[in-house]
């Protein structure tokens, strides 16, 4: 659920409260994990304390992230992200079904955690890989018994190179440039009206950053996001049509 207004600003009077801790305590301070919308409060924050922020979700590509308000340069000293990764399995694999992200969310939130303790979650099939604080971490490893009718069980992975990489279904597309509105039309198949009110309901995020401006041009590298829809990785232009047109590489999140 979108957050509203009054949400928000509360959430960007504790962004500078942490931000001014740091600065005054000469510490590390730290965030739970954050949406994209969550995300953007966060730099108009930072900016307004005069304090930097970092983010991490516990890997790349990881679209909920955690902020620790703080620098290495003025501190002194390095402090880890406090982020644990757990993957959760089936007990008996052979009678466990297929979940889905929805099944894995319903499970953790289900033990009376709040969202903002839970990073990304990667489903693979009977399986996940989930990112949490390292102070709920105990409670799902004890509590995270089921996900809907199947029994599970969380451990601990100290090596998130065991992770599976992201799962990108690459397509080309036609587009009339490489404005971000006209890629976000043809990648989902919207009209150029549609994707425009995207823009205009604050739906559109490049590079994390949250965008209004529907005409500027995308870079390849760049990565999209669009609430409701989903995310993809730009991959620049690859050739031109019969027309003339541009096709474009898009990696598109599965």
């Amino acid at each position: 659920m979108a957050e509203t207004d009054r949400e928000l600003q509360l959430l960007e009077n504790r962004f500078r409260d942490l931000a001014e801790r740091s600065i005054m305590q000469g510490i590390f301070t730290f965030t739970g994990f954050l949406s994209l919308a969550q995300q953007e409060v966060l730099y108009r924050a930072a900016d307004r304390a005069g304090c930097r922020a970092a983010l991490f979700g516990g890997t790349e590509y990881a679209e909920r992230q955690m902020a620790r308000f703080g620098d290495v340069s003025d501190l002194g000293y390095e402090e880890p992200f406090p982020i644990v990764c757990l993957c959760i399995e089936p007990r008996m694999e052979k009678f466990s079904e297929t979940f889905t992200h929805r099944d894995f969310l319903g499970a953790v939130l289900n033990t009376g955690i709040d969202r903002s303790a839970v990073g990304d979650i990667f489903p693979e099939q009977k399986r996940a890989w989930l990112f949490c604080t390292e102070k709920i971490a105990p409670w799902l490893e004890e509590n995270l018994t089921r996900v809907r009718h199947t029994p599970v069980r969380c451990r601990r992975i100290e090596d998130i190179g065991q992770l599976p990489g992201p799962t990108f279904l690459y397509r080309e597309e036609n587009v009339a440039s490489l404005r971000c509105d006209g890629v976000v039309a043809a990648v989902w198949n919207l009209s150029r009206s549609k994707s425009l009110e995207l823009f205009r309901q604050k739906k559109v995020y490049v590079n994390g950053r949250q965008t209004e401006n529907n005409s500027c041009l995308l870079k390849e590298g760049d990565r999209v996001s669009v609430r409701g829809y989903g995310k993809f990785l730009f991959r620049g232009e690859k050739h031109l049509s019969r027309k003339g047109k541009p096709v474009v590489g898009i990696d598109l999140f599965a």
